[in-house]
């Protein structure tokens, strides 16, 4: 099948050939006719399949037939979960729009100046862009209308739900007309999103492009287990010094922790810069372009990064932090291996990550394949299938939810204090100058936690007061200050 088959305007056909594109994806064969037909769609698709040509080309198709109604708002809409996603969707559609006369885009997302958002209003707008929260800031200023609405995409619908823009989507559909056509794009469309799909759109048509194993097989996966931070930190260090490596997104948990990872790198040598969420959009834009152009070679960045970034020079993602939701695992090694091309998506896990890696793998119905770089080997007890795991049948567990037997197998380096009494901190004593509990710390034999001894339950000996105070030493008859009474 060609793009030509699917009834697209020659202006979009030439534009698609000056890409490079030449015969639709799975997504875009099914959803583009569909589209065409005015259906209301949920597609579920994954990441890297095509999808944002397959809403953008028939609501540009549509773009190309005058407008019955009157104004300068826009006639299609795209919400998406981020700001890199948006800006990269209004980059495709400029690209598959080139050959269109006249073809205005807005890309209303936080971070930017409002002064350019508003003079991009102020004309009419074919197609507007945005993120949830930024619409709502010129919605409720009176400063956008939708009076010419005919197509209302929400793209990554899911992601959108998860960062809690439910309340703000909803805002947002209620004020377009009824006569819209919806799209949504979600990687699943059941649960909440299911809920939100049924009261968005009327019959809609439900595309499902199934995930195989054909469709990441241009992505090479592996798993290497660390046996800590500091060994995490050596495997990473190899691994950015391949002479296979071109560029790498090296993903991380929290914003701080990029930060801080990106300026070791640049201290070891390596064109590093962070990329997350606290970070001004200009400062975004300048690193993107950064990346794009070549002079960075390492981008270290959370999760808003996982969507939205499309570099061919990005051939390694590495998972130095496993995802915290295994979904985003997907969207995280699809930042290589893009549009037929070759990539290698390695996963660093720690002990205590193991959990999120079997969620990662139930998510995506495989195993990932483990893999090791000799010299670098973990101990045997880090590997998946060697050594039992923390408080399995046969192995010490202690109050503090495994940690002393975790300890004992080698996963921790702090020192124990199970075998020997904890140091009394200086100056402290059983009891005050004038008889009151002072409640001293005693770290258990077991090698738990430390606690704090109550006057309840018996007392362990070496705890006990020289003077013999045991369990009743608050009564009346034991108590110095009611012998000092009793002496008056």
């Amino acid at each position: 099948m060609t793009f030509a088959q699917l009834g697209l305007d020659q202006a979009l056909l030439n534009a698609l050939t000056a890409a490079g594109y030449q015969t639709p994806t799975a997504v875009q064969a099914q959803t583009i006719p569909a589209a065409l037909e005015g259906h209301d769609l949920l597609v579920s698709s994954h990441t890297g399949s095509g999808k944002t040509a397959a809403f953008l080309l028939p609501g540009l198709q549509r773009l190309l037939e005058p407008s019955a109604a009157a104004g300068n708002g826009p006639r299609m809409l795209v919400l998406t979960p981020t700001r890199e996603l948006a800006l990269q969707v209004e980059k495709a559609a400029r690209t598959y729009g080139q050959h269109m006369r006249r073809l205005r885009t807005a890309c209303l997302v936080g971070g930017s100046p409002y002064g350019l958002q508003l003079k991009a209003l102020s004309q009419p707008v074919d197609i507007v862009i945005a993120t949830p929260g930024r619409l709502m800031d010129h919605m409720e200023r009176g400063r956008i209308d939708f009076a010419r609405l005919q197509t209302l995409v929400l793209d990554e619908a899911d992601r959108m739900l998860d960062m809690g823009f439910i309340d703000d989507i909803e805002a947002i559909v209620r004020a377009t007309p009824a006569t819209r056509q919806t799209l949504l794009f979600s990687a699943t469309l059941d649960g909440v999103v299911g809920n939100l799909a049924r009261r968005l759109t009327k019959n809609p048509k439900r595309i499902e492009i199934a995930t195989t194993d054909g469709a990441r097989a241009n992505i090479e996966q592996r798993l290497m287990f660390a046996d800590n931070a500091h060994h995490k930190s050596r495997l990473l260090d190899h691994l950015l010094r391949d002479a296979a490596l071109g560029q790498a997104v090296v993903f991380v948990a929290t914003k701080r922790g990029a930060e801080e990872l990106a300026d070791r790198l640049r201290d070891q040598g390596f064109a590093s810069a962070a990329l997350h969420g606290d970070m001004q959009q200009r400062e975004r834009n300048r690193t993107l372009d950064h990346l794009r152009r070549g002079t960075t070679q390492i981008l270290v960045a959370t999760d808003v990064a996982a969507r939205g970034i499309d570099v061919a020079g990005i051939s390694h993602v590495i998972n130095f932090e496993p995802p915290r939701q295994a979904e985003d695992y997907v969207h995280r090694i699809g930042r290589t291996g893009r549009a037929g091309r070759s990539g290698v998506a390695i996963t660093l896990a720690a002990p205590e990550e193991r959990r999120m890696i079997r969620e990662i793998e139930r998510f995506t119905g495989a195993r990932l394949a483990v893999s090791a770089i000799p010299g670098l080997e973990p101990k045997p007890h880090t590997e998946r299938s060697g050594g039992p795991r923390p408080g399995a049948r046969g192995t010490p567990r202690s109050r503090n939810g495994g940690r002393e037997a975790a300890r004992r197998q080698g996963f921790d380096a702090r020192p124990a204090y199970a075998s020997e009494a904890r140091p009394k901190p200086q100056g402290r004593r059983d009891w005050d100058a004038v008889g009151n509990r002072a409640q001293p710390l005693e770290r258990a034999r077991s090698g738990g936690s430390a606690r704090r001894l109550t006057g309840s339950g018996p007392m362990p000996a070496d705890a006990r007061d020289s003077r013999g105070y045991g369990r009743n030493a608050h009564s009346t008859r034991s108590h110095p200050r009611a012998a000092a009474r009793r002496g008056r």
